[in-house]
């Protein structure tokens, strides 16, 4: 069973409506808990409103984009298929199939 930690930080309304006017509240929702505190909480800690809006950004190109992570990389974990498992779901998913 995975332990799921729940969202610390609430997200601030300026951003939510950005995320909303760009069609990406559902990819920000889709993201790991961890990476969605991170994230508020690396832009609420902005000292500058230049910097703030910059992360802002940043977060929303990553969104978009559907991978990257703080300018990390990160990919969203593939789907393994329902009636596959362990190394044949994993070459099925190398394959493309």
């Amino acid at each position: 069973m995975r332990t799921v930690r729940p969202l610390r930080q609430r997200v601030p309304p300026d951003i939510r409506a950005l995320l909303a006017q760009k069609g990406l509240l559902a990819a920000f929702r889709a993201r790991p808990p961890y990476q969605r505190n991170d994230y508020l909480g690396w832009i609420a800690r902005a000292k500058l409103p230049n910097t703030r809006r910059k992360r802002i950004e940043l977060m929303m190109d990553e969104l978009k984009a559907g991978h990257g992570y703080m300018t990390m990389q990160w990919e969203p974990p593939r789907r393994r298929r329902k009636n596959g498992s362990g190394a044949e779901a994993q070459a099925d998913a190398a394959d493309g199939e």
